[in-house]
Protein backbone atom coordinates (compact mmCIF):
# COMPACT_ATOMS: atom_id res chain seq x y z
CA UNK A 1 0.00 0.00 0.00
CA UNK A 2 1.44 3.33 -1.02
CA UNK A 3 0.43 6.72 0.28
CA UNK A 4 0.86 9.99 -1.49
CA UNK A 5 1.36 13.23 0.39
CA UNK A 6 -0.91 16.01 -0.77
CA UNK A 7 -0.14 19.65 0.07
CA UNK A 8 -3.22 21.51 1.27
CA UNK A 9 -3.27 25.29 1.15
CA UNK A 10 -5.14 27.25 3.76
CA UNK A 11 -7.56 29.46 1.85
CA UNK A 12 -8.92 31.25 4.92
CA UNK A 13 -8.67 35.01 4.31
CA UNK A 14 -6.70 37.05 6.83
CA UNK A 15 -8.85 39.11 9.24
CA UNK A 16 -9.97 42.50 7.89
CA UNK A 17 -8.81 41.66 4.37
CA UNK A 18 -10.94 40.90 1.39
CA UNK A 19 -10.09 37.69 -0.47
CA UNK A 20 -7.80 38.26 -3.43
CA UNK A 21 -9.43 37.67 -6.79
CA UNK A 22 -7.32 35.96 -9.36
CA UNK A 23 -7.71 37.26 -12.89
CA UNK A 24 -8.07 34.97 -15.82
CA UNK A 25 -5.04 35.32 -18.09
CA UNK A 26 -5.75 37.76 -20.90
CA UNK A 27 -8.34 39.78 -18.96
CA UNK A 28 -7.55 43.05 -17.24
CA UNK A 29 -9.57 45.34 -15.02
CA UNK A 30 -10.93 48.50 -16.55
CA UNK A 31 -9.35 51.78 -15.51
CA UNK A 32 -10.61 52.96 -12.08
CA UNK A 33 -12.67 55.79 -13.56
CA UNK A 34 -14.57 53.25 -15.71
CA UNK A 35 -15.34 50.63 -13.03
CA UNK A 36 -18.30 52.43 -11.47
CA UNK A 37 -18.82 54.25 -8.21
CA UNK A 38 -19.48 53.33 -4.62
CA UNK A 39 -21.77 55.56 -2.58
CA UNK A 40 -21.67 55.17 1.19
CA UNK A 41 -24.71 56.51 3.03
CA UNK A 42 -24.19 58.93 5.91
CA UNK A 43 -26.05 56.50 8.20
CA UNK A 44 -23.51 53.75 7.48
CA UNK A 45 -20.63 56.03 8.46
CA UNK A 46 -22.57 57.12 11.57
CA UNK A 47 -22.87 53.48 12.69
CA UNK A 48 -19.16 52.88 12.11
CA UNK A 49 -18.25 56.03 14.06
CA UNK A 50 -20.64 55.08 16.90
CA UNK A 51 -19.02 51.67 17.13
CA UNK A 52 -15.57 53.26 17.16
CA UNK A 53 -16.58 55.46 20.13
CA UNK A 54 -17.78 52.38 22.02
CA UNK A 55 -14.36 50.75 21.52
CA UNK A 56 -12.60 53.49 23.56
CA UNK A 57 -12.24 53.05 27.32
CA UNK A 58 -14.22 55.51 29.48
CA UNK A 59 -16.38 56.64 26.52
CA UNK A 60 -20.13 55.97 26.72
CA UNK A 61 -23.35 56.89 24.98
CA UNK A 62 -25.18 60.12 25.60
CA UNK A 63 -28.13 60.53 27.91
CA UNK A 64 -31.58 59.81 26.44
CA UNK A 65 -34.30 62.34 27.14
CA UNK A 66 -38.07 62.11 27.13
CA UNK A 67 -40.01 65.35 27.58
CA UNK A 68 -36.83 66.99 28.85
CA UNK A 69 -36.18 64.34 31.52
CA UNK A 70 -33.22 61.98 31.47
CA UNK A 71 -34.08 58.34 30.98
CA UNK A 72 -32.10 55.56 32.69
CA UNK A 73 -30.12 53.01 30.75
CA UNK A 74 -27.07 52.97 28.54
CA UNK A 75 -27.40 54.27 25.03
CA UNK A 76 -25.13 54.51 22.03
CA UNK A 77 -23.33 57.79 21.35
CA UNK A 78 -25.27 60.18 19.12
CA UNK A 79 -23.34 60.59 15.88
CA UNK A 80 -24.05 62.68 12.80
CA UNK A 81 -21.93 62.71 9.66
CA UNK A 82 -21.66 64.97 6.65
CA UNK A 83 -19.94 63.57 3.57
CA UNK A 84 -18.62 65.75 0.76
CA UNK A 85 -16.95 63.66 -1.90
CA UNK A 86 -14.24 61.68 -0.13
CA UNK A 87 -14.21 63.95 2.95
CA UNK A 88 -16.28 63.35 6.09
CA UNK A 89 -17.06 65.56 9.08
CA UNK A 90 -18.27 63.78 12.23
CA UNK A 91 -20.16 65.14 15.28
CA UNK A 92 -20.35 62.97 18.40
CA UNK A 93 -22.40 63.50 21.58
CA UNK A 94 -21.17 61.12 24.27
CA UNK A 95 -20.59 60.76 28.00
CA UNK A 96 -17.32 60.13 29.81
CA UNK A 97 -16.80 58.02 32.94
CA UNK A 98 -16.12 60.22 35.97
CA UNK A 99 -13.28 60.96 36.97
CA UNK A 100 -11.52 60.02 33.69
CA UNK A 101 -9.53 62.88 32.09
CA UNK A 102 -11.97 64.26 29.50
CA UNK A 103 -9.35 65.72 27.15
CA UNK A 104 -7.48 62.41 27.01
CA UNK A 105 -10.65 60.39 26.39
CA UNK A 106 -11.87 62.77 23.66
CA UNK A 107 -8.43 62.73 22.00
CA UNK A 108 -8.54 58.91 21.92
CA UNK A 109 -12.11 58.94 20.60
CA UNK A 110 -11.24 61.47 17.91
CA UNK A 111 -8.19 59.49 16.74
CA UNK A 112 -10.03 56.16 16.81
CA UNK A 113 -13.08 57.46 14.92
CA UNK A 114 -10.83 58.96 12.23
CA UNK A 115 -8.86 55.71 11.93
CA UNK A 116 -11.84 53.31 11.87
CA UNK A 117 -13.99 55.32 9.48
CA UNK A 118 -11.03 55.78 7.14
CA UNK A 119 -10.07 52.11 7.37
CA UNK A 120 -13.57 50.76 6.72
CA UNK A 121 -14.85 53.29 4.17
CA UNK A 122 -11.83 54.92 2.56
CA UNK A 123 -13.20 58.35 3.51
CA UNK A 124 -10.87 61.01 4.83
CA UNK A 125 -12.22 62.24 8.18
CA UNK A 126 -10.84 65.72 8.62
CA UNK A 127 -12.86 66.89 11.58
CA UNK A 128 -14.48 65.23 14.62
CA UNK A 129 -16.47 67.51 16.93
CA UNK A 130 -17.22 66.01 20.34
CA UNK A 131 -19.85 67.19 22.82
CA UNK A 132 -19.85 65.89 26.41
CA UNK A 133 -23.32 66.61 27.87
CA UNK A 134 -22.80 64.48 31.01
CA UNK A 135 -20.41 62.37 33.04
CA UNK A 136 -21.09 58.79 34.13
CA UNK A 137 -20.29 57.86 37.73
CA UNK A 138 -18.76 54.39 38.09
CA UNK A 139 -21.06 53.22 40.90
CA UNK A 140 -24.64 53.38 39.56
CA UNK A 141 -24.34 54.85 36.07
CA UNK A 142 -25.76 58.15 37.29
CA UNK A 143 -25.00 61.28 35.35
CA UNK A 144 -23.06 64.09 37.06
CA UNK A 145 -23.85 67.68 36.19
Amino acid sequence: MTTTAVAVQDRTPAPHRAPVRRQTPGTELAAPEHRGSTDIADRVVEKIASGAVAEVDDAYGSARRLLGLRMPGATAPRVTVQIDGHLATVRVAMSVRYPAPIRQVTREVREHVMERVGELTGLDVRHVDIEIPALITPDRGRRVR
